[in-house]
């Protein structure tokens, strides 16, 4: 049995019978680098925890990832593999599916709770949810381009930018980030174009502060992304010009996966990449009892950046869990006249 078989027979487990009646402390919705982190925080926190895996992860195109200390260079899937292993141990309950809503519950017996409504299967009742099911990124709408995302079509130059560096590098724009990025690809390679058809008019001062740094600044619309198996090899633009390249970056639109919280009317916070749940530093939303740690909430987050919020909402959800187990017990004890205050 190859490793990935034997986490998966460990650990992507079928509901118990009885989930649908239990009141869980925590259901996790999205088991990326945040998510597995929050559970992992929760289960050692002797927290009764389930993680709800739709499988997508952000990264999954990509064959190796960076800037994670202690695991640089590994691919993706094995950071997941690795941390589900850890979860077996604290007993987490990681069930493969999807969410379709999240609501208040209507039990009266108990903690207030959430009712979690999975796709085709039961509904789920927690005191806390942690949403850390990420985002989606949408590629411009060019020939060619999408068949090379996460390999040499690529988004984070920390992430891919030492792997390319000093090659013919391009910027495509595709969003309010792309004068960002290309100002900032310029640090990996003294070879790069900006494509800048869909941007922005460049102003003089712009464009000179580009040219002053040796970007080329290629005004004509791509039409088609040029490559072979091996990856992309260069853009064919309107003009009928192709620009050789060994690899493309690109801001295309994100989508963050948040919809099945829409009933909540949580609090948002636009920005330059999208509308966005708000949250504090701990990753909590306008909702008590609702975290959001990881790209949900902050499309700059990266691997470490991700496990760094899940590891820190998992463990102040289960502080909240405290205080609410504190302020429970004392409400539940009667009022021995004996030891009263008066």
């Amino acid at each position: 049995m190859n490793t990935t078989e034997h986490v998966a027979a460990v650990t992507l487990l079928d509901l118990p019978i009885a989930a649908e009646a239990e009141l869980w402390d925590s259901i996790i919705i999205g088991g990326g680098p945040a998510g597995l982190s929050a559970a992992l925080s929760l289960g050692r926190s002797l927290r009764r925890t389930v993680i709800i895996d739709a499988g997508q992860p952000r990264n999954r195109f990509a064959s190796h990832m960076h800037t994670v200390l202690g695991m640089e260079g590994i691919p993706p899937q094995d950071l997941l593999d690795r941390g589900r292993r850890e979860l077996a141990e604290y007993g987490a309950i990681l069930h493969q599916g999807s969410v379709r809503d999240v609501r208040e519950s209507t039990n009266t017996s108990g903690p207030r709770s959430l009712i979690v409504s999975l796709d085709g299967g039961p509904q789920l009742r927690a005191r806390t949810v942690i949403a850390a099911s990420g985002l989606s990124d949408h590629l411009p709408d060019i020939p060619g381009l999408a068949k090379h995302w996460g390999k040499t079509v690529l988004h984070c130059p920390y992430c891919h930018g030492w792997e390319v560096r000093g090659q013919r590098l391009g910027v495509l724009a595709a969003g309010p980030m792309a004068l960002h990025q290309a100002e900032l690809l310029r640090q990996w390679s003294d070879r790069l174009t900006f494509f800048s058809a869909a941007a922005e008019p460049l102003d003089d001062a712009v464009a000179r502060r580009l040219r002053a740094r040796g970007v080329t600044i290629e005004p004509s619309p791509v039409v088609e992304a040029l490559g072979t198996s091996e990856g992309i090899s260069g853009l064919l633009l309107e003009n009928g010009q192709r620009i050789g390249l060994d690899a493309l970056f690109t801001a295309g639109r994100i989508q963050p996966h948040d919809s099945f919280l829409s009933t909540l009317d949580l609090k948002r916070t636009e920005n330059p990449m999208g509308s966005f749940l708000t949250t504090d530093f701990t990753g909590r939303t306008s909702h008590e009892r609702i975290w959001a740690p990881g790209n949900i909430s902050n499309p700059a987050a990266n691997v470490p950046l991700s496990i760094s919020a899940g590891t820190f909402a998992g463990a102040t959800a289960n502080m909240a869990l405290v205080s609410e187990d504190f302020d429970l017990a004392v409400a539940a004890q009667p009022l021995d006249s004996a030891s009263a205050v008066k």
